[in-house]
């Protein structure tokens, strides 16, 4: 579900003239009944409001005076959200001659023509006070504090985000808090300003367009307005100067390539792109790569299994970003882990609409191909979910089935798009024509031809691997300091442990492994960093003394990757 609350108006919006009709209660009504919220946001004051309606109850949380007051209806509890009217600006507006004025817990209030009075009135007592209109209405508020600051406050209350609700309004004053909606509608009688500037217009007008909204939001999350919404695509890339985007809801990624191609920097570019725009992530990090990532929190470590429950717990709070590391998850106990996450987490996406985006890095490990119980581990609606893996070939079937967009890095870009096709079994692309530079990607929205595009480069030098590498256990890819006359035999099955032992062999051990080139190749072919790999080949060709060149090698290491402390 996308839309878990809706967020409306009262005067000129579910009221007309004052009065709510009463097919417009029953529809609010059914919204509840449909396991969705309700908000009230308007500018009037609470006892006028409680004189005006009497089922304030339809709503979960009401913003009243303008984004200044919060109502729990179900407990009666106000909360004020701004400081109260300075006494001098009550008072001066009274001796200035304003009538009539109203003055509530925040908001002063009075009509047209008085806003010039005002506004003379405010620079005068040198106030930080600002002038909201609302169709002759003139409000007196306090700098930072409108419908949209209201709305944050009953959405924070609620642990709801913004993206998933339809808000509905008719004036000027609604323009704040329909903007921080993820769809935003007007009501057919509503102000020209504001039928441009919202993403749909009812064909009704008051009560009958809210009802007409409510009749597509029940039957169907309304989901045929889905294609009004570009406002929200991400922008991942650009071709040609233009944008390359992503729909943010129903879009599934597929993010291959070969070991060491820059898929890495792929996944932290979109990540980075979601996460600017306040979309919840969850992302499975399997071999801990992501644990640096800047305003996220990590559950699991090398040594400890997250728990779905504090999971759960943590994405509670509709701000939080959160990063399952599993290196302390069994290589084969990965497919049961994702068994028990993902029925949780579609159950708390069915009644939040949270997490936004799932992001599974190696996905390969959770989702391998042959698993039994695939058709389990998937569920049968996927939405908004990034899946990463070298090839598409070693995942199950029923995990590439909803994929619809796969984004490759250049290097052996055709290969991947033909693994996947085969893998998903769909018809290959065709691929003649796609010549992509060093540094750019392929995209192919798979009912469309590939398109070679310029990638937004990622914010973050994210290190990547840095637990698998630093800390974990390359067990088949081990390297093994021998010396010259093949007297040692100590293994190394990481940084930390190559870092460890690089600091305490002797002179001649050291030249002589640099000297035939088998750092160079551990670091390309066992880490998959180039970089690393190029440095010790260039330590190799400059012939420098064993101190300068495992100085200069064991420094680039330290600098890549985040080691425990005490390591080298």
């Amino acid at each position: 579900m996308r839309y878990v609350a809706l967020a409306c108006d009262y005067d000129g919006t579910i009221a007309s003239d004052g009065a709510v009709p009463d097919q417009v209660v029953g529809a609010l009504e059914d919204v509840r009944e449909s396991g969705r919220k309700t908000l009230l946001v308007t500018g009037r004051q609470l006892e006028d409001l409680e004189q005006a309606f009497e089922h304030l109850e339809l709503f979960d949380r009401i913003v009243a005076e303008n984004g200044a007051v919060l109502m729990d209806p179900s407990t009666k509890e106000v909360e004020t959200l701004a400081d109260p009217p300075p006494t001098s600006l009550v008072d001066l507006l009274r001796d200035r001659g304003v009538e009539p004025l109203s003055v509530g817990r925040v908001i002063v209030a009075t009509w047209e023509p008085h806003e010039r009075t005002v506004l003379d009135v405010i620079h005068e007592l040198g106030l930080e006070q600002q002038v909201i209109f609302n169709k002759g209405a003139v409000m007196v508020l306090p700098a930072g504090v409108n419908k949209a600051s209201g709305l944050q406050a009953a959405l924070d209350a609620l642990r709801l985000s913004p993206h998933n609700v339809a808000g509905v309004g008719d004036a000027e004053n609604d323009h704040a808090f329909l903007d921080r909606c993820e769809l935003s509608v007007a009501v057919a009688n509503a102000l020209p300003a504001v039928k441009e500037r919202c993403d749909h217009v009812t064909n009704g007008d008051h009560g009958a367009g809210v009802v007409e909204l409510i009749e597509e939001l029940v039957e169907n999350d309304l989901a045929d307005l889905e294609d009004r919404l570009r406002r929200h695509d991400i922008p991942i890339a650009e071709r040609d100067g233009e944008p390359v985007t992503l729909r943010p809801y129903r879009t599934n990624v597929l993010i291959t390539g070969p070991s060491g191609s820059g898929k890495s920097t792929l996944t932290t570019g979109v990540f980075e792109q979601l996460a600017d725009r306040r979309y919840q992530l969850l992302l499975i990090d399997p071999e801990g790569d992501y644990d640096a990532l800047d305003g996220v929190v990590v559950l699991g470590s090398p040594h400890r299994e997250p728990t779905v429950e504090e999971a759960l717990d943590v994405l509670d709070d509709p701000g939080t970003t959160l990063v399952l590391n599993l290196l302390g998850v069994r290589l084969d106990d990965r497919p049961a882990f994702l068994e028990k996450v993902l029925p949780r987490i579609q159950e708390l996406r069915t009644r939040t609409g949270r997490p936004h985006w799932m992001v599974v890095d190696e996905a390969h490990h959770l989702l391998p191909a042959g698993l039994a119980t695939a058709g389990e581990s998937m569920p049968r609606d996927v939405a908004s979910m990034v899946l990463v893996t070298v090839h598409a070939d070693t995942m199950t079937r029923e995990a590439l089935e909803p994929v619809n967009v796969v984004l490759t890095p250049s290097g052996g870009f055709a290969e991947s798009l033909e693994i996947f096709a085969r893998a998903a079994e769909r018809d290959p692309p065709d691929v003649v024509g796609v010549d992509p530079g060093k540094e750019d990607a392929v995209i192919w929205f798979v009912d469309d031809e590939p398109l070679a595009i310029q990638p937004i480069e990622p914010k973050q030098d994210l290190k990547r691997h840095r637990r698998k590498y630093a800390e974990g256990d390359l067990e088949e890819d081990a390297f093994f300091f021998t010396g010259p006359q093949g007297k040692l035999n100590l293994k190394v099955q990481n940084l930390t442990r190559f870092a460890e032992i690089a600091e305490g062999v002797d002179d001649e051990t050291w030249a002589w492994h640099l000297g035939r080139r088998d750092y160079e190749r551990w670091f390309r072919e066992a880490i998959g960093d180039d970089t690393l790999a190029d440095l010790a080949a260039t330590s190799s060709e400059e012939d420098l003394d064993p101190g300068e060149s495992r100085g200069r090698i064991l420094d680039a290491i330290h600098d890549r990757y985040t080691l425990p402390a005490g390591s080298g």
